[in-house]
């Protein structure tokens, strides 16, 4: 027994089948499929449970059998050119379109996605291989949702990897003709002529092959796809962008990720042919700004912008909403629409240029442009608020350099355009500074934070527009007179209200002396003392309260300042900014001087802190910090140097300082018991004791901001005029030392 087993092994392993054996053998496994649809009467048994997908394996195995025994490259065997010649896959899809036996389609998927991945030959450049790949993506697109989700997506990843491979096979793949004119085409001989001359047009399997010796070779041989070239240049209504963007918006989570990462291999392509023909023959960049719109679409008319910004960290790779954050109507579709736009942002990053300018293109004019600038423009104060805090948390989740420039371009305009103190709102940037300004402080808030976030973005021209632009040409500065001796010199003590003789009379006396002569650097800068000094004594000491708690001093906001300072730099160091201001030219005359609308507003608001709630106080100090971390010369003298010597009628941050100071000197007069009141309330801001409403609540919480925000201005003045000049490399300074 055990020497015949022997005997019959050493025959299976001796002998080599002849190649006519399997095509044999691959014949009879394609006839037993047929034979089962003429036999079968039984349309309930599921294909699974019938003898097709074992010998649709058995042919897959002889065909990767044959081609390793292949002696010639490139050379297709008898068997693929059976496969071929026969239009064997267009007939497994249609027999997968027909569904029967159930769970053919399933088939039809496994065995298209198996031969094109473990095939080496190059396959889908043959007609009778990516028309059935066209006809099967359609059938996938058509059924959303469908059973075979798996197996399509499977599909796609096939496909995607291969045009990743060979980018030429874009154009084989993807249809740019309609369903109705290729039928017809392929009925005209003069659109196809060697593949009509060598193929037949009908999809009967017992069909006889052209003979090999005349036109087999040439029935085998790669044509380009002649039938997607439509002079219309319309896109086909289902083809592997459709599919995958169908499979992308599939309810089960694997799904769709693996779709995701699909659709950013197909757009990835390095061919800048293929990238072409990706953007102008395909609904890609189309399809992926409409599920964004539609997403969009879906939230509710109102969400509240505190439950919008705490939605945080949302990826395309996890787009759920975590689970231990509290719920709130909208939550889920808010996080959907969230997890879209990042994978747009996504696929801008990766995607070849052509494609990410065109993706991005899209992305701007359909929802910036139709759809968000309404809402922000809009009447309703809940739609200009839910729109100001969603484009804000698109901003935060935007890293694509093309989608920032086409953000940037939808925010400020395309082309700077010179304000003036009388224009009204022209643009959309004007008119979102205006809600800045807004009788809703909730809007006001709101539309900060969009600015505070778009000032974070590395692009030149959002600070160059906003603040720069206007200060070019120094014209802030006082023109035909000399730098001042000493820091009198730079304010007029008979104007300004912090110097008035009513206050010289009174029990509150400013907090410190001025020094009679800021030093200055052997570049011209003040001195870092002096600058910092002049912040911190700004506040009287009567109005000061961090002196009576713990960890509240001026040291505290250095460490923060200097890592804020360091990544704003790192941020701007592409941008090529002078190290110092340009000199004045002393007989240059005086021209008018106009801050623009977006520091007039700034200005303003900070003129009014002592009146205005504590949010919207933090959020305006909160701007201006940002503004002053900017290592531009002319955004230090401007914000940051108190001994700059105005033009008649201008104002810098520290003018306004000054004046506020001069109003909070009067006020406080009038409230009894203010210190204690002033340190109570302090406490209460930092939650050290139980909240309740005092008199003059919004007075003394202007206060302590006040204080708050020279401290934060003297500590970015330190870490950005260090001893051995600005914005080189620093060490971090101790704690308490100036």
């Amino acid at each position: 027994m055990l020497s015949r087993l022997g005997a019959l092994l050493q025959e299976a392993v001796g002998a080599r089948e002849p190649s006519i054996d399997l095509l044999e053998a691959f014949v009879e496994h394609w006839k037993c499929i047929t034979h089962y649809y003429i036999e079968s009467t039984d349309e309930n048994t599921p294909a699974k449970k019938t003898d097709i997908p074992w010998r649709l394996k058995q042919m897959l195995d002889i065909l990767v059998y044959e081609e390793r025994q292949q002696t010639g490259a490139g050379e297709a065997g008898p068997c693929l050119e059976y496969l071929l010649q026969h239009k064997i896959l267009e007939t497994l899809c249609t027999l997968g379109k027909a569904e029967y036996p159930p769970g053919m389609r399933q088939q039809v998927f496994q065995f298209f996605s198996k031969l094109l991945a473990q095939v080496q030959h190059p396959l889908l450049h043959y007609l009778n291989v990516h028309r059935p790949v066209q006809k099967l993506l359609r059938l996938g697109g058509t059924v959303p949702g469908s059973q075979t989700e798996k197996e399509e997506v499977q599909f796609t990843t096939v496909l995607c990897s291969k045009i990743q491979q060979d980018p030429a096979l874009l154009t084989y793949i993807l249809e740019g003709k309609k369903m109705v004119s290729r039928k017809k085409s392929s009925r005209e001989p003069s659109t196809l002529p060697r593949e009509a001359a060598n193929i037949p047009d009908k999809d009967d399997p017992h069909s006889k092959a052209p003979d090999r010796s005349s036109g087999g070779a040439q029935a085998l041989s790669p044509q380009p796809p002649a039938e997607m070239e439509e002079p219309g240049g319309g896109a086909a209504d289902s083809n592997l962008i459709t599919s995958l963007m169908g499979l992308c918006k599939s309810k089960k989570g694997r799904v769709a990720l693996k779709a995701q990462e699909n659709l950013l291999l197909l757009v990835s392509v390095a061919s800048q042919a293929a990238a072409t023909y990706l953007v102008q023959s395909s609904p890609c960049c189309p399809a992926v700004a409409e599920h964004l719109c539609q997403l969009y679409q879906a939230l509710p008319t109102f969400l509240d912008p505190a439950d919008i910004a705490a939605l945080e960290g949302i990826s395309w790779r996890l787009p759920s909403a975590p689970s231990d954050e509290a719920a709130f109507p909208g939550k889920e579709a808010l996080a959907a629409f969230l997890g879209w736009f990042d994978y747009c942002d996504h696929l801008i990053t990766e995607a070849h240029m052509v494609v990410a300018d065109a993706l991005a293109q899209a992305v701007a004019e359909k929802l910036f442009v139709e759809i968000l600038q309404p809402h922000l423009l809009h009447v309703s104060e809940q739609s200009v608020l839910t729109s100001t805090a969603l484009l804000t948390a698109m901003l935060r989740q935007l890293r694509s350099p093309a989608l920032l420039r086409e953000a940037v371009a939808f925010l400020l305009g395309t082309e700077p355009q010179p304000a003036a103190p009388d224009d009204g709102p022209r643009t959309l940037c004007a008119h979102l500074i205006g809600h800045c300004d807004h009788l809703s402080d909730e809007i006001s808030i709101t539309t900060l934070r969009l600015f505070e976030e778009l000032l974070q973005k590395p692009h030149e021209r959002i600070i160059r527009s906003l603040v720069l632009g206007h200060l070019e040409g120094r014209h802030y500065v006082a023109r035909g007179s000399p730098e001042p001796e000493s820091y009198e010199d730079t304010v007029d003590l008979e104007e300004d209200p912090y110097f008035t003789d009513g206050f010289l009379d009174s029990s509150f006396q400013p907090s410190a002396k001025h020094p009679p002569a800021p030093p200055t650097n052997l570049d011209g800068k003040t001195a870092v003392t002096e600058i910092v000094n002049s912040f911190l004594c700004l506040v009287p000491e009567e109005a000061k309260t961090s002196a009576f708690l713990e960890d509240t001093g001026y040291d505290t906001y250095v460490h923060d300042a200097y890592g804020l300072f360091q990544e704003c730099s790192s941020r701007v160091a592409p941008w090529g900014w002078p190290l110092g201001p340009t000199p004045l030219d002393p007989h240059e005359p005086e021209r008018p001087f106009f801050e623009g609308h977006f520091l007039r507003m700034l200005f303003d608001r900070m003129s009014r802190i002592l009146e205005q709630p504590y949010s919207l106080n933090l959020q305006v100090t909160s701007v201006l910090s940002r503004l002053a971390l900017f290592p531009h010369p002319l955004i230090h003298e401007y914000l940051l140097d108190p001994y700059i010597n105005l033009a008649p009628g201008c104002r810098s941050l520290f003018s306004v300082l000054v004046r506020v100071i001069g109003d909070l000197m009067q006020r406080i007069q009038r409230v009894p018991q203010f210190p204690g009141k002033l340190l109570l309330v302090r406490k209460q801001l930092m939650g050290q004791v139980p909240g309740e409403q005092l008199d003059h609540q919004t007075l003394l919480q202007g206060v302590v901001v006040l204080e708050e925000f020279c401290k934060e201005l003297a500590a970015i003045a330190f870490v950005k005029f260090p001893p051995h000049g600005p914005h080189l490399h620093l060490s971090p300074p101790r704690e308490g030392h100036v």
